[in-house]
């Protein structure tokens, strides 16, 4: 009987969560050769193929649409014993505020560690615009957000800075800076950083402009970029699958930092655990 690597196991479901060995290894912090490797030693230890690929496509087959729920499996016992073997009996309740473009890439890998590791606190997240979170915190409905900041603002503990950028679909070019029609803008809505950003820009360089798409989620603002509305202002290294930096033509944004906030000076243990495991992923995703 094979015993199954948990690494191998966990490269595994991050490539079928991710749809690709780079995108995996990007959430993974590891090289994509890394990642070839865990899933060939795996299909070797299966002896079975599991993913299907061809220059294009990265597809389950049949047998990896089982060892994803094998897998998960697997991995929740071996959580489920560590636990008990060494008794922890952390317990508490967070409420964890998170800015809309973190939830799909960054966070739910930290809260699925998170919570594998300690089963008995409660977490209730809260997904909205950095502004909007803030506004909740300063009212106590939060005891912890990552979250944007504008570069000079000191709120909150730094986790990265980034780039943003103007994105659009594959080939997308931007409009010429005369003669030409205003520059489509795919956005949150107010009181959005990224759109401040973006609109204080555009009026910078007397750019004219027009709102093609509002939504107030990230899915919303990447179906309508990915249908020809426009372009979306957006931190590089978050960008949805699907969408590419537009260097050509449009205004520079700067950059915007990612922090992370707690409403207390002093954390309780659950919470002191959960910003730990916060930092510790910021750090191996964005060194």
């Amino acid at each position: 009987m094979n015993m199954f690597d948990p690494e191998q196991l966990r490269t595994f479901l991050a490539v079928e969560r991710a749809g690709g060995f780079t995108a995996a290894g990007r959430v993974l912090g590891l090289r994509q050769s890394t990642v070839s490797g865990h899933i060939a030693r795996l299909e070797q230890a299966v002896g079975r193929e599991l993913f299907r690929r061809d220059t294009r496509n990265l597809a389950l087959t049949a047998d990896g649409a089982a060892m994803v729920g094998f897998a998960r499996n697997i991995l929740d016992a071996q959580a489920q014993a560590d636990r008990y073997f060494s008794e922890s009996r952390l317990t508490g309740f967070i409420r964890l505020g998170a800015s809309d473009d973190l939830v799909t890439r960054d966070l739910p890998d930290v809260l699925v560690e998170f919570q594998r590791s300690y089963p008995a606190v409660d977490l209730e997240l809260v997904v909205g615009l950095s502004e909007n979170l803030k506004i909740r915190m300063a009212a106590g409905e939060l005891d912890m957000m990552v979250a944007k900041r504008l570069p000079g603002e000191q709120h909150g503990e730094l986790l990265w800075q980034d780039r943003l950028v103007w994105a659009g679909r594959e080939g997308t070019t931007g409009p010429p800076q005369s003669g030409g029609d205003p520059v489509p803008v795919v956005t949150y809505p107010p009181p959005s950083l990224t759109r401040h950003m973006a609109l204080r820009a555009l009026e910078r360089e007397h750019r004219s402009w027009r709102i093609a798409c509002v939504s107030d989620s990230q899915l919303g603002l990447q179906a309508a970029v990915l249908a020809g509305l426009g372009v979306v202002p957006h931190a590089e290294t978050l960008l949805p699958q699907g969408l590419y930096p537009v260097d050509d033509g449009l205004p520079e944004l700067g950059a915007l930092e990612f922090v992370l906030v707690c409403r207390r000076s002093t954390l309780s243990e659950p919470e002191q655990a959960l910003r730990d495991a916060i930092v510790a992923n910021a750090r191996r995703m964005h060194r």
